[in-house]
């Protein structure tokens, strides 16, 4: 069946659950999907590429009913697993939703290869369907992205350049209009509550950067970088602003079987500084604070795109769960879910948590109670492989 074929399945599905969500009174709260079928992993841990054109970006609604979420609009846009799961995101106010795409596919004789793109998508949520409205350039490499709580700015580190983006959002007008120059490769940034300070993790040399924010002037403020542990690939803070999460992914942003950390950065403190490292295991990659602020999750991978004979494979990646008391964190639990876990998104109201299954082509839906999270059993087939998830900033 191809793709275009099952996209339509979805969202003739969808429609038909339409009258039955309405019915149960519920509101809607968006998600958005990123979908990259560009590239899969064998059994023998090895990358396959494929040609460019499927790839797709999802609007889903898991607000009407939690336990059956919907597929509400389908783009045709590229979107790429290279880079950490936070590429894209809803306003505060879910009238826009930005994508940036880190990588894009060039032929390479008779295969192909992934190049670094400069694309930033910007999609009317509004529009009945929602629709693509403009397409911006900026940095090489866009990858972890960040919008502030007003929904007027948003950050993009890009890989490549060593830069930050600036960008303005205005309406449905959104445009570039600064870069911030960081001397070395950044994966993911997000900004503080107050939105007076950003945060960028300085993947290859193991660190935090602090970017002050006046208004839409950003700036990097050198004297503040924190080292954090092995490899950070993205950056969350909690909702009070005292302390933030780094996800250390190890290894080059590889599973090798060891363990790996989440550091804690406290906020408050002049300057911030990493006061804790916590044990998760083997290669963290998603990151997400609920909305709560009582707990964070973590997606491992946990060698589930290495070869199915090394002796660190597992087929399923799991969840870890991080209690949040103050400024004190610690691991207390570990739910399974399906091969290799990438976003991860909590409902608005905390009371369920979405992981995106790359491997295979799903989303987990896990139900929280408190500093309790549980596997519901209960999943959403979509028509693709999920490389990255985000819901509305807050």
């Amino acid at each position: 069946m191809n793709t275009l074929i099952r996209i339509r399945m979805w969202l003739c599905a969808a429609a038909l659950m339409l009258p039955l969500a309405a019915a149960a009174g519920g509101k809607q709260s968006l998600i958005i999907v990123g979908i990259d079928e560009k590239v899969l992993w064998n059994d023998a841990g090895k990358m396959v590429f494929y040609p460019p054109g499927r790839d797709m970006v999802l609007i889903m609604d898991i607000g009407t009913d939690p336990l059956a979420p919907r597929i509400i609009a389908s783009l045709p846009l590229m979107n790429s697993i290279f880079g950490p799961p936070t590429n894209l995101q809803i306003t505060p106010d879910q009238s826009l939703a930005l994508v940036a795409n880190s990588l894009t596919m060039v032929k390479d004789g008779d295969a192909w290869k992934t190049a670094p793109d400069n694309k930033l998508y910007v999609i009317d949520l509004k529009a009945s369907p929602p629709a693509l409205i403009d397409t911006l350039e900026v940095g090489k490499q866009p990858s972890g992205m960040s919008i502030n709580s007003k929904g007027t700015l948003a950050l993009i580190a890009n890989r490549a350049d060593n830069s930050i983006s600036v960008v303005s959002i205005a309406g449905k007008k959104v445009a570039l209009i600064d870069t911030v120059a960081m001397g070395e490769s950044v994966a993911a940034v997000t900004f503080t509550p107050n939105g007076k300070r950003g945060l960028a993790v300085k993947f290859t040399n193991h660190k935090v950067a602090v970017l002050d924010v006046d208004g839409t002037k950003v700036t990097y403020n050198k004297d503040y970088d924190i080292a954090v542990g092995l490899w950070p690939y993205n950056i969350d803070v909690v909702p009070n602003g005292e302390i933030a999460l780094t996800a250390d992914n190890g290894n080059s942003g590889s599973a090798d079987g060891n363990v790996d950390t989440v550091s804690v950065i406290d906020l408050e403190h002049n300057p911030p500084y990493d006061m804790d490292k916590v044990v998760v295991g083997d290669q963290p990659e998603g990151l997400a604070i609920s909305p709560t602020g009582k707990i964070a999750v973590v997606p491992l991978i946990r060698g589930s795109k290495v070869a199915t004979n090394a002796w660190f494979y597992h087929r399923n990646g799991t969840v870890v769960v991080l209690k949040i008391e103050g400024k004190k964190v610690t691991k207390i639990n570990e739910v399974e879910v399906r091969g290799d876990p990438e976003g991860v998104v909590f409902s608005a109201d905390g009371r369920y948590l979405y992981v995106a299954n790359f491997n295979d082509g799903d989303i987990s839906i896990l139900e929280v109670e408190g500093t309790r999270v549980s596997n519901t059993g209960k999943s959403l087939r979509l028509p693709g492989h999920p490389a990255s998830m985000r819901g509305p900033a807050r």
